[in-house]
């Protein structure tokens, strides 16, 4: 299961999300993401795991958690739209 963690003080280590979650079962995977300009952290996480009782037990357990002085958000990822934005059909401009 795909997990969003948000809220994420801005110093946290993929290491110590890692830490965290593994108290409730195996992690696949951890990803911070940063900012694309300025290479810090946006404070979101996506957490994998591979068991979906593990990872509800996570979500339930880390909602709400203080990490950092933060209390971190934590639910199941929801997949990724396709973005519609009209700034992407290059049909409706006329090139000069």
């Amino acid at each position: 299961m795909n997990i969003f963690v948000g809220n994420l003080d801005y110093t946290v280590k993929e290491s110590q999300i890692q830490e965290l979650f593994e108290q409730f079962g195996s992690v696949s995977s951890v990803k911070i993401i940063k900012d694309k300009l300025s290479g810090k952290s946006r404070g979101i996480a996506f957490v994998e795991m591979d068991e979906d009782g593990e990872a509800n037990t996570a979500i339930s357990n880390l909602n709400g958690f203080s990490l950092k002085s933060r209390d971190i958000a934590v639910m199941e990822a929801r997949p990724k739209e396709e973005n519609k934005s009209s700034f992407q059909k290059r049909d409706n401009f006329k090139r000069y």
